[in-house]
């Protein structure tokens, strides 16, 4: 007998509980991830930092409890979410919801043992075919990155990171070294 696997909205996730897991939707499969490592989160730290940096004064903005989701059943949280100005709403207000959001100049995931699968096999491909212009995944246990951009085969980064977005005049080079630099990885 085949397994029936359940399908959710984003309105069957309002009934989540907020218990520190991670609740995701990729075409109503639900995604459940746990709470992040320190690791995890310094390399966000880490990441946070150099984006800031390069995106001021460019108008875009980076969010790192960001959604992107899609009615009726996709919604993702990733680590870092990069929306560039003309795919923000002109005003963010207490009932903004993140399907007013449009497409995203960057997603990064940062792939520990309890979310490495998903981000992978799941995830990545989600953001693409939602027209994320790029999307990063630091793998923890690898060391190492994954970038993947709009019609282009995903690329294993071992030394560096760049990122080009319209508009702006110079790259953003990312070591990964220096990511991992003091830490356990």
């Amino acid at each position: 007998m085949p397994l029936a696997v359940p399908h959710y909205t984003l309105q069957d996730l309002e009934s989540f509980p907020d218990d520190g897991y991670r609740y995701e939707l990729v075409d109503g499969l639900l995604l459940v991830t746990p709470g992040p490592a320190p690791l995890h989160e310094e390399i966000i730290h880490r990441l946070v930092e150099r984006l800031t940096t390069y995106l001021a004064g460019s108008g875009a903005r980076l969010y790192t409890r960001g959604t992107v989701e899609r009615e009726p059943a996709t919604h993702l949280e990733p680590d870092i979410l990069v929306v560039p100005k003309v795919s923000r709403p002109q005003r963010i207000t207490a009932e903004t919801k993140w399907t007013e959001f449009g497409r995203p100049w960057l997603v990064v995931e940062v792939s520990g043992k309890g979310s490495r699968v998903y981000d992978r096999d799941y995830k990545l491909p989600a953001y693409l075919a939602l027209e994320a212009h790029e999307v990063w995944r630091i793998d923890l246990q690898e060391g190492c990155a994954f970038a993947a951009r709009q019609g282009q085969p995903l690329e294993r980064r071992a030394e560096y990171l760049a990122w080009h977005p319209p508009g702006l005049q110079e790259p953003l080079v990312v070591s990964i070294a220096s990511l991992f630099e003091g830490t356990y990885a």
